[in-house]
């Protein structure tokens, strides 16, 4: 029975890695999957035991709209931010920063597998009356997107650009 038992899991954890290799595609990862230290065209993930400038964004629905609050964070190159979030809508919402191209390209594939969620170092989704954080060093200039990539969202207006000067 044990030998049986073995194999099931085994099964299991074989289906489950090949199912996420699948996801993943060429790029080596599901969603955007940034791992600790990978530079992106606007930056790396932050290490949370260093300094990181407190920004809080709240998610919400007001007024037939879905948006962040504050849509608009400047910022210095090289600095860390750490991104306190809160849900206050009614309905489940991700930050999911990157340059403009690649939350537009990843909005596409969650059209297609809308119950994807992020959890990597430049996302994460949350669910109502829920807090989260994400820690990003911005190590290059430019204006960068973060946006909520649940179908529909983006177009209700839950977008926002970071500057980094």
């Amino acid at each position: 029975m044990k030998r049986i038992k073995r194999i099931g899991l085994g099964a299991i954890a074989a289906l489950a890695l090949s199912t996420t290799i699948a996801l993943a595609g060429p790029g080596g990862s599901a969603g955007h999957g940034h791992g600790a230290g990978d530079e992106t065209a606007y930056g790396k993930p932050g290490d949370a035991k260093k300094p990181a400038r407190l920004v809080q964004v709240t998610m919400a629905e007001r007024d037939g709209k879905m948006v962040f609050i504050p849509d608009r964070i400047e910022v210095r190159r090289g600095e860390q931010i750490k991104f306190a979030m809160r849900n206050n809508g009614e309905l489940d919402h991700e930050l999911v920063l990157a340059t403009l191209q690649e939350n537009l390209k990843h909005a596409i594939d969650m059209q297609k597998n809308p119950d994807m969620e992020h959890d990597d170092p430049n996302a994460k989704r949350l669910a109502p009356k829920k807090t989260g954080e994400i820690v990003w060093q911005f190590t290059k200039a430019g204006e960068f997107d973060f946006s909520c990539l649940i179908p529909g969202h983006r177009e209700a207006g839950m977008t926002g650009k970071v500057i980094v000067k």
